[in-house]
């Protein structure tokens, strides 16, 4: 039997709605700000650049408004076609939404990485805040003011962390989106199906517990979700690179795979609200990040949505 479909009501009267990506260079803190945004952990998050591979849609719904939030690769010089790949649906998003919030490290002064999406940004001509993050570690740079003045774009600071200044550009983003309907029913915080929310769960633990020993050389795949009345079953395969990756991922006596399955139990059993049993395996797929064929089989497009 399948589940019914969700009725999408008619929006109140002056409703605003559309479409925001999360732009800006790695490791600025989209993911945690999106997190923060829709007020519940839908996207992994970590130490690491490049934590996030694909474009995951946060839904934010308040009464008057509703704001579709695109989670977006960093942008960087890519080193393989993942990476070109990942820089290039990063772009198509921002082509393809009704405002754009430009994410900056508050901690640093406006770098030539943040010089280069704005560049970007300008040629794009889409309508532009600058989002100001992790202004709890240290007060913003007087040089991301100068940029938002010579672009006329918005400013504001926040920490996503905190939760300081999150409610204020919750506002800002949906003042700025035009009328519409809601997209999604009001309740719903992401369109990702569970099995991508769980194989990022599991790929989330390796970044924390592994860091730069296996820094992006892994993917991970859902093999099998199969419900019972007593738990969800979940195999998932953690395919990298090359043998060595696979030792440290096992690690001796096979402990590291039992913690990152420990971590990424009790994530899923959060967002399932239920008990989880999972299984876990690795496989060495060799230069998968550069074939075509691997990419698009573990779930990496080619081509922008």
């Amino acid at each position: 039997m399948t589940d019914p479909i969700p009725v999408i009501p008619a929006p109140p009267e002056n409703f605003r709605s559309g479409f925001v990506a999360l732009i800006g260079r790695p490791n600025v803190g989209k993911s945690t700000l999106l997190n923060a945004l829709v007020g519940q952990k839908i996207a992994i998050t970590s130490p690491v650049a490049q934590t996030t591979r694909n474009r995951l849609r946060g839904i934010l719904t308040l009464p008057t408004f509703q704001v579709i939030l695109v989670d977006t690769p960093g942008i960087h010089k890519p080193h393989h076609l993942l990476g070109e790949v990942l820089v290039k649906s990063a772009i198509a998003a921002m082509e393809s939404v009704d405002l754009v919030v430009f994410v900056v490290d508050g901690t640093e002064p406006l770098g030539r990485g943040d010089q280069f999406v704005a560049e970007l940004l300008t040629q794009a001509q889409v309508p532009t805040l600058i989002a100001v993050n992790k202004t709890d570690l240290h007060p913003p740079s007087d040089t991301y003011g100068a940029l938002a003045q010579a672009n006329h774009w918005p400013l504001l600071s926040c920490s996503a962390l905190a939760g300081t200044g999150v409610m204020e550009l919750q506002q800002v983003m949906g003042d700025r989106l035009p009328p519409g309907p809601y997209y999604y029913p009001p309740d719903l915080v992401t369109d990702q199906p569970e099995r991508f929310i769980m194989a990022e769960l599991i790929r989330e633990q390796i970044l924390h517990l592994t860091r730069e020993e296996v820094p992006h050389s892994v993917a991970v795949a859902i093999d099998l979700v199969e419900e019972t009345a007593k738990h969800t079953r979940v195999m998932a395969s953690i395919n990298v690179e090359r043998s060595s990756q696979k030792g440290i991922i096992i690690g001796k006596n096979g402990q590291m795979l039992k913690t990152i399955g420990t971590g990424a139990r009790e994530q899923m059993q959060k967002l399932i609200m239920g008990k989880v049993y999972l299984e876990l395996f690795v496989k060495v797929e060799p230069k998968w990040r550069s074939s075509p064929y691997l990419l698009n089989d573990l779930g990496y497009s080619l081509e922008p949505e």
